[in-house]
């Protein structure tokens, strides 16, 4: 009798404590209590960045059910790590952060931007039109303005071009500054700050409202050759169900006017397409023919 009585002890035992697990395990995602972060790389006007991306979170919300918030990364890095870490599940990452969080945590491409009709594009340096400066040679012993040493067209294709054309990037200029957006390069070219700045193309169409003669006063000096656009991702292991739920209302949103107004104040952003992680091997592929270690260019 008392056997059996310690038996049935140990089986309400074993049952308490797996209900306890039970409830003290992770929420689902996507729910109030365990939100899908969205988060989004600051490379343009940090408050338009907000307002679009909580606006492209709410319609996500609506169309899928799922609880979605979105925030913006303290600078480029910092939403790839974010998605390192578990604390973003979905990023909106430019191309060189994105090609390295999938080396790094196995995020994942799904869809890729559209702009001008192009799933690429390119860099450019940009310079005062009155300079006097007309070719990178002649760029030695200036102060160049950067966007973000995990910038593509801001940073990382850029200097790659600099050293093809004889231009140590790290020693033949007199000063060095990170604007931090490509917005803030173009003002700072403007406003005589710094002698070449470095961008995506066009970026000076995104400050013509504050500065309607930025393209009479910013002149561009060299483009760069295609860079795959940036996209949007997942971190590995994200629910196949939902990933595809949200994938489709992304793509469904895009391809409404309420959407295209969204995305463009996002990042000039046309259109959305599907895509996976082989959309960024030529992009790898280009890396690796300059001499590159993608993982040595985020230190």
């Amino acid at each position: 009798m008392k056997k059996r009585n310690l038996l049935l002890i140990i089986a309400l035992l074993s049952i308490t404590v797996l209900l306890l697990a039970a409830c003290g395990g992770e929420p689902e995602l996507g729910t109030e209590k365990n939100p899908i972060i969205m988060s989004f790389v600051p490379s343009g006007d940090t408050q338009e960045i907000i307002a679009s991306g909580d606006a492209i979170a709410d319609v996500l919300q609506k169309e899928t059910g799922l609880v979605i918030e979105a925030n913006v990364g303290t600078d480029f890095a910092a939403v790839r790590e974010a998605m390192g870490a578990g604390q973003a599940h979905i990023g909106w990452l430019n191309t060189f952060n994105y090609v390295l969080a999938n080396e790094k945590y196995g995020v994942d491409a799904a869809l890729v931007t559209e702009r001008y009709g192009s799933t690429s594009y390119k860099g450019q340096f940009n310079v005062l039109a009155d300079s006097g400066i007309t070719s990178l040679e002649d760029l030695k012993g200036k102060v160049i303005c950067w966007v973000d040493p995990n910038s593509t067209s801001g940073y990382i294709i850029p200097r790659i071009m600099l050293k093809a054309n004889g231009i140590d990037p790290d020693t033949d200029f007199a000063n060095q500054i990170e604007a931090g957006s490509h917005n803030n390069v173009i003002t700072q070219v403007y406003n005589g700050e710094c002698d070449v700045g470095t961008t995506y193309a066009d970026a000076r169409s995104s400050v013509e409202d504050d500065l309607p003669d930025v393209k009479e006063k910013v002149a561009v000096l060299a483009v760069t050759s295609d860079i795959p656009n940036d996209g949007v991702s997942f971190i590995k292991d994200f629910p196949a169900d939902k990933r595809q739920k949200i994938v489709d209302a992304l793509l469904a949103f895009a391809a409404t006017e309420e959407g295209q107004e969204a995305l463009n104040k996002l990042y000039s952003i046309a259109g959305l397409q599907a895509a996976d992680d082989s959309f960024y091997d030529a992009f790898r592929a280009d890396l690796s023919r300059a001499g590159i270690n993608i993982e040595d260019l985020a230190q």
